[in-house]
């Protein structure tokens, strides 16, 4: 029995979601403790598309992208500790609780997104996390959200 994967860079990444540019919203996972938690970096860049409008001269993150990532964070967790890489797998949101946004997330600053699982099983579909977002350890958002994991064929 090989030992657990306990980081995800890039190309691993790429090999359990489906994401890519400009919707993969997460560089690196790291501390991948099997299905329970895990800890996503993102390297906020000022030529990512949606600075463009969000906003034209104050480039802000959108909310909606530090949950997307926050997500994908999970899903690379619940991924890698399945085994799911090259299998095909779509990730859906069922539902998003309790976000609250605490600190604006700008180009330069380094996202570091702790997600927990609360609510899960392994050959499971529908999965419930809790995640935090921060930056230079000051809390940027949080919230609750639910996914249902498909694999395709």
């Amino acid at each position: 029995m090989s030992d657990p994967i306990t980081t995800a860079d890039i190309q691993l990444i790429q090999r359990i979601i489906p994401h890519r540019y400009p919707f993969l919203l997460v560089d690196k996972v790291v501390d991948i403790d099997g299905t329970a938690s895990a800890v996503g970096i993102k390297n906020v860049t000022m030529n990512e598309p949606h600075f463009q409008g969000h906003f034209p001269g104050t480039p802000i993150m959108p909310g909606v992208t530090i949950i997307e990532a926050m997500a994908q964070t999970a899903a690379v967790m619940v991924g890698t500790t399945m085994g799911l890489m090259d299998k095909n797998m779509l990730i859906y949101f069922m539902g998003i609780d309790g976000c609250k946004f605490r600190r604006k997330v700008v180009p330069g600053d380094v996202l570091e997104m702790r997600v927990e699982t609360t609510r899960g099983k392994p050959g499971g579909k529908v999965w419930k996390f809790k995640g935090v977002a921060t930056v230079d350890g000051e809390m940027a958002a949080e919230g609750e959200f639910t996914a249902m994991m498909d694999l395709q064929g």
